[in-house]
């Protein structure tokens, strides 16, 4: 609950509370906020256990974590049942990465079918990917008053 207060952020609460309550009456507001908390946590365990009760015994295993939108989506990608474990694994990024480079430089990926392409007297048919170079008349495009 209180993951990100620092222990100098704790400090100064209980400085203030000291200052705002007083030393006198401090363990009783205690007593209360803590009381208050314990109220919460138990109505909050009774709605829980009523709405299951109310859901009836399919959905026995229903956790309210759930609901959380980051656990569901998290749940559904673990599922083995829709194969995404293997379609991750299979997935090489820095090989495909590599393969979009060489394509980008225009080397070929593999040595040997470079070499095949080479001894069998064919040009390869590379794509050239280099940028064109721009007319050299900078002309605006024609105005249509119809697009704006």
């Amino acid at each position: 609950m209180f993951n990100d207060i620092g222990v100098l952020e704790l400090v100064t609460l209980i400085v203030l509370a000291v200052l705002v309550f007083g030393p006198e009456k401090l363990p009783k507001v205690i007593q209360d906020v803590t009381r208050t908390i314990r109220k919460i946590r138990e109505f909050s365990e009774s709605a829980k256990q009523d709405i299951r009760q109310e859901l009836g015994p399919e959905f026995k295993d229903f956790e309210f974590e759930d609901l959380n939108p980051k656990t569901f989506i998290r749940k559904q990608l673990d599922n083995d049942e829709l194969g995404l474990k293997e379609i991750r694994n299979g997935f090489d990024l820095k090989k495909e990465m590599a393969e979009v480079t060489d394509a980008v430089h225009g080397r070929d990926a593999d040595s040997s079918s470079a070499s095949s392409a080479s001894s069998s007297g064919s040009s390869g048919g590379s794509v050239d990917m280099t940028k064109k170079p721009e007319n050299p008349r900078d002309e605006r495009p024609p105005f249509d008053a119809d697009a704006t």
